[in-house]
């Protein structure tokens, strides 16, 4: 459910898309990141890290859209998202005595600290290649292809990593409770 609720803006982002434009779907987006992010207060009294930050995020880049009427801007905001997580995730390889991705999934599973951190570097990989992905289809393809890229594309390749990265973090735990 959590993902379906993260995926939120998005979803109306394409569904606003497929029926009126760019333009109205972009303020939709915008109206269903403040939306998702107010119920997320509501019910838990916090602000979730990753909404607050896409939800500043598309009112920057949204806003430029609808205010000059230029849809490049919406489509780069994909591509800031994706590099501000991989810049913090880069980050956390120095800062702090933990890589990011371990402080994030630590609690629940245990590896080797030289697997956490190559798991980090992956995931600096994936969002700076995430990004580009991005603006080379923004760029290259008509925008209807980009607005199912956004939605399709850029969930199936994360779904992909992630996949990826169970079976990789599921050869090293099997090694420790064999250890243990």
């Amino acid at each position: 459910m959590k993902f379906l609720f993260d995926l939120f803006p998005i979803l109306l982002f394409f569904v606003a898309y497929k029926m009126y434009d760019i333009y109205v779907a972009t303020a939709v987006a915008i109206g269903a990141a403040f939306v998702q992010t107010g119920l997320f207060w509501l019910k838990h009294r916090k602000f979730e890290k990753m909404h607050v930050i896409t939800l500043a995020i598309l009112i920057i880049f949204g806003g430029l859209t609808l205010i000059l009427r230029d849809p490049v801007f919406i489509k780069w905001k994909p591509t800031v998202v994706n590099w501000l997580f991989g810049a913090t995730f880069l980050g956390s390889q120095f800062i702090g005595e933990r890589p990011l991705v371990e402080r994030m999934m630590g609690h629940a599973i245990t590896v080797p600290g030289p697997v956490w951190r190559r798991l980090n570097w992956a995931w600096i990989v994936f969002f700076l290649a995430m990004g580009l992905i991005n603006i080379y289809v923004a760029y290259n393809y008509s925008e209807e292809a980009w607005v199912n890229f956004k939605l399709f594309g850029m969930m199936g390749l994360t779904l992909a990593f992630v996949f990826a990265q169970a079976f990789y973090l599921g050869r090293y735990m099997e090694a420790d409770e064999e250890n243990k």
